[in-house]
């Protein structure tokens, strides 16, 4: 495995019911980690969780080719990366896993075409992204795990180039970028 992909992580497949969420968020609170660590471990789960299942909506609600194509992608990527999280994560400390917002997977669901792909290259590729980007400089700068930190710099590049596919196809699907 690529040391970039291998480096970072996020949870891992289905959509989580809301009482699992809490769960997750729970256990992620009583890891043994400095609260920067702990958010960040939190964070990186969810967003992966959440990226992992909206992509596999994707690829049922759209008959868009790339975005399908971008779906793929990112469930692949993000698999990846979700077990990269559970190996840097230090001993002991538990990685929550199937803690999607299921607020942004209930508000994909109903859609089909293209209010579909416009919303999933919004909410998913776009701001998840950007959120990612954020919540791993965060863990760069100020995080006090190194296993945790470095694997966020590793991770990073792959966060950011997943970005810069996501403004494409959000260029593609008529989404208006800020």
């Amino acid at each position: 495995m690529k040391p970039a992909i291998a480096a970072l992580g996020f949870a891992l497949v289905c959509a989580a019911p809301l009482h699992a969420q809490t769960e997750a968020a729970s256990t992620t609170a009583a890891n043994a980690l400095p609260a920067v660590d702990r958010e960040f471990v939190q964070a990186a789960s969810s967003g992966s969780s959440t990226e992992i299942d909206a992509s596999k909506l994707a690829m049922r609600n759209t008959e868009n080719k790339d975005v399908r194509a971008f779906a793929r992608h990112m469930v692949i990527d993000h698999t990846k990366l979700a077990i990269a999280l559970k190996l840097a994560a230090p001993h002991g400390v538990t990685v929550p896993k199937d803690n999607s917002d299921t607020s942004i997977l209930d508000s994909l669901r109903p859609l089909r075409g293209k209010a579909f792909d416009q919303a999933y290259a919004q909410k998913i590729g776009l701001d998840g992204h950007r959120q990612a980007i954020h919540e791993f400089q965060k863990e760069i700068t100020d995080g006090q795990n190194d296993s945790l930190t470095n694997a966020a710099q590793k991770a990073l590049p792959t966060i950011e180039a997943h970005y810069r596919m996501a403004q494409s196809l959000a260029q593609e699907v008529g989404v208006q970028q800020q």
